[in-house]
């Protein structure tokens, strides 16, 4: 039985999904003047091939229809975040992403237009072109660190998408390690090839560790020619996520605190961050640069979030903090600037209660703005969380310091106020009282929009209630199950992959609710 035809053409045209190599500009152009076996034949032609896959990161067209919801890597980001508590779509403009903030894409699975089909599709297409690049490794010709280098980044972003798979498809990794996982390719597939089984989450999470730790090893000592580049560091932020999320505090820490060791690595301020649309900012670890020949208008990030871009989806289905969240933000709190204050009446774009100032196109004329994927404040928010997972209060209340002082003028003193405590709040609108409440209020405030709040409600155990007193959410789904570990929090397996997977049958399906 063949793989599904999605992952498998991707494999069969490796080299229309490849682009040419980068100098100091990464260059995406699209070229179809290789062959597949040329490509991997050396680390400078394969070069295009890893280029190729960052650039896959922020095209659009992941799913048969609705291609303006389906633009890569931030698309994920940000349905993410709207499956959660936090984050607001204020009116269903034109339906994209409005299903995914009312838990309501389960019943897209038998089709190739909807979330579960895109996600997959998205994931497995890259890991198909990263799978040619690692079994290059023995053949390839060129210096020997350009390419460790090449095969390094490869390993890295190939655990990255197994990553986020068993995030979606399955509960999180914590009381769920024998649960059926998703299916893992190490080698190349072409079409015929036989599809592997779901296995375990176990047996995800080793994989992605191993891919991290040879990934780590091969990246060590290497320049990063391009923001879009994985790096060394890159690659240990990576592994502070993964810790993280599989409860491995003191690696988790470890990992987060080489990742802030890269040279030039700064903390920014708000002022600094401005839209949240370069690369060049001094906290960028990972991120894509968009140029104004790949910009893909309305199938974009910035047009679903910035509401005051001319003509764009966010300017009528505007994304907004949750009245929760917001009044939880000290007034002292540089960050406020970041979403419109309430207001007793209501205007148009952004001029609206709550609604997100945090995210702006560059330039619109051209309809760009650069896409960030990893900053340096993300790791001290990890490493300061584990820290006070571990008991280590004094050295997690220095680590959160580092960035609390640099958003809230007052942070000394509210952080003076919490207890030494690694418990937290199971109503996420609460008033914080511990030292892990506060570390964690800062992740969400700090990391909205960015880190898809519903991977972190998962790997803490909790669930949310939109329909509290003063709720300014459109959709308080108070009809659908928001408890922890809900089976609407992940996504049926498409049906395309039961149809096509001899070894995948639909006694494995997950839990559907329609």
């Amino acid at each position: 039985m063949n793989l599904k035809k999605y992952l498998l053409y991707a494999l069969a045209g490796v080299g229309a999904l490849t682009f040419n190599g980068c100098s100091d500009e990464l260059n995406t152009e699209p070229t179809d003047q290789v062959s597949g076996s040329q490509v991997f034949a050396d680390a400078t032609s394969a070069e295009a091939a890893i280029n190729g896959v960052y650039r896959l990161l922020y095209v659009a067209g992941w799913s048969s229809n609705w291609s303006p919801e389906n633009f890569g890597q931030t698309a994920v980001n940000l349905l993410a975040d709207l499956m959660a508590e936090d984050h607001i779509q204020y009116a269903q403009g034109q339906g994209w992403f409005y299903e995914d903030y009312r838990l309501n894409v389960h019943g897209d699975f038998s089709n190739t237009s909807g979330r579960p089909y895109a996600i997959w599709n998205f994931y497995y297409t890259l890991i198909s072109n990263l799978n040619y690049i690692i079994a290059s490794e023995e053949t390839m010709a060129g210096e020997p660190s350009a390419i460790e280098n090449l095969v390094g980044q490869a390993y890295a972003m190939r655990a990255f998408c197994y990553f986020y798979l068993i995030q979606f498809y399955q509960q999180t990794y914590v009381g769920h390690e024998d649960a059926p996982g998703v299916p893992v390719y190490t080698e190349p597939t072409i079409a015929g090839s036989e599809g592997q089984p779901r296995g375990t989450v176990q047996g995800v999470y080793d994989q992605i560790n191993a891919d991290l730790a040879r990934a780590v090893e091969l990246l060590q000592g290497k320049t990063q020619e391009h923001s879009s580049h994985v790096d060394y560091y890159v690659a240990k932020g990576f592994q502070a996520r993964v810790a993280l999320v599989q409860h491995h505090y003191a690696d988790a820490a470890a990992a987060a605190a080489e990742a802030l060791s890269k040279p030039g690595l700064e903390l920014a301020t708000v002022e600094a961050l401005g839209g949240n649309n370069s690369v060049d900012v001094s906290d960028v670890m990972w991120g894509m640069e968009i140029t104004a020949d790949q910009t893909t208008q309305f199938s974009s990030f910035f047009s679903h979030m910035d509401a005051d871009a001319p003509g764009m989806y966010g300017e009528t289905a505007q994304k907004c903090i949750s009245s929760g969240l917001y009044r939880l933000i000290p007034e002292t709190d540089s960050r406020l600037a970041w979403f419109h204050a309430p207001q007793a009446e209501e205007g148009t774009g952004s001029n609206i209660s709550y609604c997100q100032l945090k995210f702006k196109m560059a330039d619109y004329t051209t309809r760009t703005g650069d896409y960030v994927l990893m900053r340096a404040e993300e790791m001290v928010l990890i490493k300061a969380e584990a820290e006070c997972h571990e008991g280590q209060y004094a050295q997690a209340r220095e680590t959160i310091s580092q960035l609390g002082d640099l958003r809230d003028t007052n942070f000394a003193a509210r952080l003076a106020s919490r207890t030494d405590a690694n418990t937290y709040n199971q109503n996420t609108n609460d008033p914080l009282r511990t030292l892990m409440d506060e570390i964690l209020f800062q992740r969400r405030v700090e990391l909205w929009g960015e880190a898809g709040r519903i991977l972190d409600l998962q790997r803490l155990g909790l669930g949310y209630n939109r329909a509290y007193e003063g709720s300014n959410h459109t959709e308080t789904v108070q009809t659908k199950n928001t408890n922890a570990a809900s089976p609407l929090f992940i996504f049926p397996l498409p049906q395309s992959e039961l149809d096509g997977n001899e070894n995948i049958s639909d006694a494995d399906q997950n839990p559907i609710v329609q």
